[in-house]
């Protein structure tokens, strides 16, 4: 009772909750549980025994949903009163797939690498993928070979987009490295992981026009707490140019009313952006602070609305903007928080700003990643077609 109230679960919530809760003690005790670790075999029989006793009458659909009712607070109690209690969700999956073979291997990357977590995640991704396939080949870690690498990047490449499948030849690559210095592999096979073919400046940035964020901004209903947070977040995605990521870690103590600023700390590049507090975007986040923030001894300035009561996540600011993008009938491929960003940076190139003053804006690494902005200055673009051919050379 004490830690639903304190994580903002409503009464209603709660009077639901509880019942569920004492319940289920009372089966488990019926049926053997005498220890808290004894209670995790008796979940899943204990949801099909309500759903038999009070789900008759219910579509599939709707059974479905009336058992996660009934299991989620069980497990969330189970969560809090056993150390290492999972659910009774998919299996988790270790950090490490090749544990055994290669333990340190995290912790290099860690440590000798300097990857962040974000990026360590990515690499646990791929590492899963492989194992997975030498798993359903019955190769072995120390007999990859050649073959068995191209059989890899064969089977994984159609399913998915180039940029995941060159992430994964990296983090293949940095792999093989490692098992050939650690000695489990005789050879260096690195060098044999071919990274897909790609054409410089090939994609189009999915950027949308102003007018088309202003109405993106106009269709948040700003008269609830949600609405004021998501408000508050996709102004600073367009105006900044922000990633979802930086517009999550943003705390309290990053915002300097004194001087109307702020400060994005840990940027992908490496470094820390401070930047003008705009009146339009310190008005969304003061009306949020003052009127829809959760009260909450968390720094982060926007929080989750549901219960439990939490900072948001990186997730959720994409989720949020892609949202208002499809309610706002803006067709864009892969409708997100990105579009904003590549928004705001085709805003700055249409205004006459320099490339490298706009990835200094925006925080790219590397000027490279600000060029393809280019074929979006469409009023350039024209003037050099219509202009005088000599002119041009």
């Amino acid at each position: 009772m004490n830690w639903l109230t304190e994580h903002h679960y409503t009464a209603r919530s709660v009077l639901h909750r509880v019942p569920v809760l004492f319940s289920f003690g009372d089966y488990a005790k019926a049926h053997g549980a005498n220890e808290l670790m004894q209670l995790s075999d008796h979940v899943e029989p204990f949801v099909q025994d309500w759903i038999r006793r009070h789900g008759r009458g219910r579509s599939a659909s709707r059974r479905s949903r009336f058992a996660h009712e009934v299991r989620n607070p069980i497990c969330q109690m189970l969560h809090l009163a056993i150390d290492g209690y999972d659910g009774p969700g998919r299996p988790h999956k270790p950090d490490n797939p090749f544990e055994r073979q290669a333990p340190q291997f995290l912790m290099y990357l860690v440590e000798e690498k300097g990857l962040r977590p974000r990026t360590i995640l990515q690499y646990r991704f791929h590492l899963h993928q492989f194992a997975a396939y030498l798993e359903r080949t019955g190769i072995g870690l120390r007999a990859v070979s050649p073959t068995v690498i191209s059989g890899f990047i064969t089977e994984y490449g159609p399913r998915v987009a180039w940029t995941t499948l060159r992430n994964a030849c990296g983090t293949l690559r940095v792999f093989l490295r490692y098992l050939y210095r650690e000695g489990v592999l005789s050879k260096d096979l690195s060098s044999l992981v071919e990274f897909p073919q790609s054409y410089r400046h090939a994609g189009i940035p999915r950027s949308i026009s102003w007018d088309q964020v202003e109405k993106v901004l106009a269709s948040v209903d700003r008269r609830s707490p949600c609405g004021k947070r998501d408000y508050a977040m996709l102004l600073l995605l367009s105006t900044y140019g922000l990633r979802a990521c930086e517009v999550a870690a943003l705390t309290l103590d990053d915002i300097d009313w004194r001087n109307e600023r702020f400060r994005i700390r840990e940027r992908k590049a490496g470094n820390t952006t401070t930047y003008p507090l705009s009146a339009v975007v310190g008005a969304a986040i003061i009306d949020y602070l003052e009127n829809g923030r959760p009260v909450t001894t968390d720094r982060e300035v926007f929080m989750r609305m549901a219960a439990p009561l939490a900072p948001i996540g990186h997730a959720a600011v994409v989720s949020r903007a892609a949202h208002f993008i499809r309610k706002a009938s803006i067709n864009v491929p892969r409708a997100g928080s990105h579009v904003l960003r590549h928004s705001c940076v085709q805003r700055l190139l249409n205004a006459h700003f320099s490339l490298k003053h706009i990835g200094d804006y925006v925080g790219h690494r590397n000027i490279s990643s600000t060029q393809i902005y280019g074929k979006l200055a469409i009023e350039q673009l024209r003037y050099v077609a219509q202009g005088d051919g000599e002119d041009v050379l």
